[in-house]
């Protein structure tokens, strides 16, 4: 009986965890497309000479600075990192993926609107507020890994703290920056400025607060 139900647990365990790998390589495809499509958007120079072309790409130069495909490949970075530790899909972890996932999709909609001309406040909030809903169910996604136990038991476990306080870091970057943006265009500073300030001070706080 006990060999019965121990053979069960193996199977299910097995099911499981390929239910997690399914889930990584699925989101792994969905992300090489979003990154895709962002590259397939870039417009192509126009003009018959030298200084025509130039001309041309400083008139597109907004559409050249690659932003999106920076925070597309630190999202995938995050996502790449942790969920090889994952193995077990519940708690709702699928429903929370499939909505970061949503937020992936749109990245390349969200980019074209914040490259275009007039009405800057509205195209870098939508931006904005896509950042900090993707960043915050990355965040919801690592605590339901934590607190329902979804990780192998060798998970590192500085793990957790360290995207706690890295998506915390980023989810205010862009949260800040949404205010911000409506006194001056340098709102996009602050996708920099408080990552690289926040994390250093998180890591002075960590040892105080374990003394």
């Amino acid at each position: 009986m006990s060999s019965a139900t121990s053979d069960e647990d193996t199977v299910g365990s097995e099911a499981r965890a390929i239910a997690a790998e399914r889930l990584t390589f699925f989101s792994d495809a969905v992300v090489a497309i979003a990154i895709t499509l962002l590259a397939l958007e870039l417009p192509l120079p126009e003009g018959a000479t030298n200084a025509e072309l130039l001309r041309s790409l400083g008139h597109h130069q907004s559409e050249y600075v690659l932003i999106s495909f920076i925070v597309v490949a630190v999202h995938w970075r995050a996502h790449h990192r942790l969920f090889p530790f994952v193995t077990t899909v519940r708690g709702g972890l699928l429903q929370l993926t499939f909505g970061w996932l949503l937020t992936m999709a749109l990245m390349p909609f969200t980019t074209k609107v914040i490259a275009e001309d007039g009405g800057f406040e509205f195209r870098f909030v939508l931006y904005a507020l896509v950042q900090v809903v993707a960043l915050a169910l990355l965040l919801v996604m690592t605590r339901q890994i934590q607190r329902h136990h979804l990780h192998r038991a060798d998970t590192p476990p500085e793990l957790f703290g360290e995207f706690y306080r890295g998506l915390g870091a980023m989810i205010a970057a862009f949260a800040v920056s949404i205010p911000v943006a409506f006194f001056t265009h340098w709102a996009y500073a602050c996708w920099v400025v408080i990552p690289f300030v926040g994390n250093p001070l998180f890591r002075l706080r960590r040892p105080a607060a374990l003394a």
